[in-house]
């Protein structure tokens, strides 16, 4: 038996969201993500992954296992390469927005976001 663990990448992340059509219409339709797989599964269960244009790594839009919360800080960081420009587009498209991009010395500006389900992603200028 090896000692290695063989993980090599980070896959999916698991957004909770209470309507998956109405998040899948916000991440590919307002964000502008690729629906990357839409398959159902079990009893009547269905998997949707989204993830931006040559993203590895998807969000899968999962319904909440029963007592578990939606309108989470999910950790997820996106990058951009404007964060000012994207801040504008999100505001004009009615997105949950901060009102401002946050600006520290020696940090990327950054700025918090809301889906309609009040989960809570950021958008990080990459260097």
């Amino acid at each position: 038996m090896s000692d290695k663990i063989n993980v090599g990448m980070v896959g999916t992340v698991a957004v909770p969201v209470t309507d998956q059509e109405r998040a899948l219409d916000f991440y590919v339709g307002t964000l502008g993500f690729e629906k990357r797989r839409d398959a159902t599964f079990g009893a009547g269960m269905r998997w949707i992954e989204v993830a931006p244009t040559g993203a590895a790594t998807t969000i899968a839009l999962a319904p909440p296992r029963e007592g578990d919360p939606v309108g989470v800080d999910t950790g997820i960081r996106l990058f951009t390469v404007d964060a000012n420009a994207d801040h504008l587009a999100l505001l004009s498209r009615g997105v949950d927005v901060d009102e401002q991009v946050m600006r520290w010395e020696g940090v990327p500006p950054m700025f918090f976001f809301r889906d309609p389900d009040g989960n809570r992603l950021v958008i990080v200028e990459s260097a």
